[in-house]
């Protein structure tokens, strides 16, 4: 079965310099942002997973042209009034909620209906989290049991300014209204909870109008019409959500160290770096800097002799929203019970992540116990797995995939892990850097 990964033994300690791939959230909002600039940007180490790709060939619909060469893409930007609507056109998003939710803010000026469509994991998603703010644009949605994908977007010329509360702390939301806001007349205002912020440092570099007012426990965005984007020449960090298995990798490993070089550690991201500390994993940031407005630095990780249990605090669920899988294998092997709370958006992913939590940890012999919004973990710091394991239909969520590997690889045993192109949707080179991590 070409398609299922086998894994009989653990990994041995290891002391590795990596580099790992491009930051997805900034890749997916550099091919939106340049595909509306006037003339062309170009983008180094941008991510080329399916979620990218699906961008590009998305602009590619619109009539913008994009070239990839090595490791450099360009995009032929056209202006914000570049894109060509045409009649029975459909965008396909793929498997990417960033993509999907985030082009419907751009395509609320259509002059003809779009239809866009996705995968099987993200037609199940929702969808009425966007459509709903952005109807009050002025623009128009049919959606597939008023949630769901396919569905079809009715623009308007006609678009007036919001004002609009955000609380699920959703980055994507909070986008898609950024951008529908800055096509719209008046000022646009968002009282934002507090989630990952690549699209307002971006606007913010590129000299946009949109301002946002810091606030404890929530931001204010006020954004008007622009005019023109400058080109967007951007080298891709790399990605802390990627990063993130390598990091609990080490954390599970003994006497083992790990330098991952270039990092976005933006502070909206870095929830697991704040968690892991706290539970007693060592790791430092090395020659930090900042570019483009994100925080860079390299990340070198230590194993540690004891992992402390944690009650985790709610205020840093947003920023490890995608590592949480992850981070409850810490809590497996922790000395004591860990407590994580306010986790429902887990379950709004790619698959039912917090499900899924619970049921890889099950699977190991870790007991747990789950509700709606939360997951209790009873660590066992000498947890050993001898049996057999067998991972399968979680929707392809390539998190899933990744965070099984590391299990296999931190607490032994004979694992089976079906679907093992789904990192094809974020991380194509996940097993190559685990494998020269294992030599």
């Amino acid at each position: 079965m070409p398609n299922l990964l086998a894994i009989k033994k653990k990994i041995k300690k290891f002391k590795k310099v990596i580099n790992v791939s491009g930051d997805k959230s900034i890749s997916i909002r550099w091919v939106l942002f340049s595909s509306l600039a006037e003339g062309t940007s170009t983008a180094k180490n941008l991510l080329l997973s399916q979620d990218v790709l699906a961008a590009l060939r998305a602009i590619n619909k619109l009539g913008i042209k994009s070239k990839i060469n090595n490791n450099e893409c360009k995009v032929y930007g056209k202006g914000i009034d570049g894109y060509k609507y045409k009649k029975n056109l459909v965008i396909d998003a793929a498997n990417s909620g960033t993509l999907g939710r985030l082009i419907l803010g751009i395509l609320i000026n259509t002059t003809f209906p779009i239809k866009l469509v996705g995968d099987n994991s993200l037609s199940k998603r929702d969808f009425n989290r966007v459509s709903e703010p952005l109807s009050k644009f002025g623009a128009n949605f049919i959606l597939r049991n008023n949630k769901n994908l396919p569905l079809k977007i009715f623009g308007s010329k006609k678009l007036r300014s919001i004002n609009y509360i955000e609380k699920k702390g959703s980055a994507q939301c909070k986008s898609s209204i950024i951008f529908a806001g800055l096509r719209a007349n008046g000022t646009t205002i968002i009282k934002a909870k507090k989630s990952r912020n690549h699209t307002e440092l971006l606007c913010k570099y590129l000299k946009l109008p949109v301002k946002v007012n810091v606030k404890k426990n929530y931001d204010q965005i006020k954004i008007s019409k622009f005019k023109k984007i400058p080109v967007l020449n951007y080298n891709i960090p790399s990605d802390i959500s990627s990063s993130a298995f390598f990091i609990v990798l080490t954390a599970l490993g003994k006497n083992s160290e790990l330098e991952i070089k270039n990092v976005n550690i933006n502070n909206t991201r870095t929830g697991i770096i704040s968690i892991l500390r706290k539970m007693g994993v060592k790791i430092i940031y090395k020659n930090p800097k900042n570019y483009k407005g994100e925080k860079i630095a390299n990340i070198k990780i230590k194993s540690p002799k004891v992992l402390k249990s944690i009650n985790c605090p709610a205020k840093l669920n947003s920023g490890a929203i995608d590592e949480f899988l992850v981070i409850f294998l810490v809590a497996a092997k922790a000395n004591g019970t860990s407590y994580f709370k306010g986790l429902s958006e887990l379950n709004q992913k790619e698959s039912p992540r917090l499900i899924w939590g619970g049921k890889i940890l099950s699977k190991m012999g870790v007991k747990n116990i789950i509700t709606k919004d939360s997951i209790k973990i009873f660590g066992n710091p000498n947890l050993n797995i001898e049996k057999e394991i067998v991972i399968k239909n979680y929707l392809k969520d390539h998190r899933v995939f990744m965070t099984s590997v590391i299990a296999a690889l931190s607490f032994g045993g004979s694992w089976k892990i079906h679907d093992k192109d789904s990192i094809n949707t974020s991380f194509p080179n996940f097993m190559k850097i685990i494998n020269y991590i294992k030599k």
